[in-house]
């Protein structure tokens, strides 16, 4: 174990110093520097404490799973969608953004909102019928 540990770490060692010697090639690190940053506050400052204030609200509900599922599908489905939604400018290839996709990130969402909920109630449903 304690091989694999000093292996892992000189490997990890490696790769910051191939990054740190691709980022000395740039022409403006600064730039890769400032987006890393922004990056970093994004994450810590907004992002994660997000995602832990969900996880606190989810674990009152009854139907924590399904619920975590549906905020699972949702938030894969806007990472997926908002880079193309947040692109400015008009794109160069007019088949990038056809359709709206702004108003489809709305409607699928909503879908696996009504989907979520109507798994919900068919399962409570279910185990409120008397057996027998």
């Amino acid at each position: 174990m304690n091989a694999a540990r000093y292996l892992l770490g000189a490997l990890g060692l490696l790769l910051i110093a191939a990054g740190a010697r691709l980022l000395a090639g740039l022409p403006d690190p600064l730039d890769v520097l400032v987006w890393l940053g922004g990056a970093l506050v994004l994450h810590d400052g907004i992002i994660a404490p997000l995602v832990l204030c969900a996880g606190l609200l989810v674990a009152a509900v009854p139907a924590r799973g399904a619920v975590r599922g549906a905020l699972l599908t949702g938030g894969a489905l806007v990472l997926v969608t908002l880079p193309a939604l947040l692109r400015p400018g008009t794109p160069a290839n007019p088949s990038v953004l056809p359709l709206p996709y702004g108003r489809n990130l709305l409607l699928v969402l909503g879908a696996v909102a009504a989907g979520t909920a109507v798994g919900v109630l068919a399962r409570r449903v279910r185990r409120s019928r008397p057996r027998g």
